[in-house]
């Protein structure tokens, strides 16, 4: 029997704060961009960058954690499995979008205390310190 594979990682920024909403049975749901940035240099030796944008769902718990701890700007690697969606505006108009069903969310890049409570508890002696070590001169 053959098996399949669907699995997206990425790691970008936020675009934006993230949405919770929940269904009618109550199972919370966030949605979020991540801006994912990439840069090559052409043959003739010119740089070039583009930037591509990626929807994310998060469900459940993650769900959760993602409006809790993640903000607009903050870098973030999300792993999970693309999915299609369809649907009709109001108008009958055709949708598609594409989007990415998060089963696995890590914060990346530089911790800020305000989301992190656990680090407010870290003394500013024990940063000085650290600081210090760092610089021995």
């Amino acid at each position: 029997m053959s098996r399949g594979l669907n699995k997206v990682m990425i790691i970008g920024h936020l675009g934006k704060d993230p949405e919770m909403r929940y269904t009618p049975s109550g199972r919370p749901v966030t949605t979020f961009t991540v801006a994912v940035s990439r840069s090559w240099n052409s043959a003739d030796g010119e740089r070039h960058s583009e930037t591509e944008w990626f929807n994310i769902v998060a469900w459940g718990n993650l769900a959760e954690i993602c409006k809790q701890y993640l903000n607009k700007g903050q870098q973030v690697y999300v792993e999970g499995r693309l999915q299609t969606r369809h649907w009709d505006d109001k108008e009958g108009q055709k949708h598609t979008s594409v989007e990415i069903v998060a089963n696995e969310m890590m914060m990346l890049g530089e911790r800020r205390e305000a989301n992190h409570s656990e680090d407010q508890s870290m003394p500013a002696e024990s940063e000085q310190a650290a600081e210090e070590d760092e610089f021995p001169f």
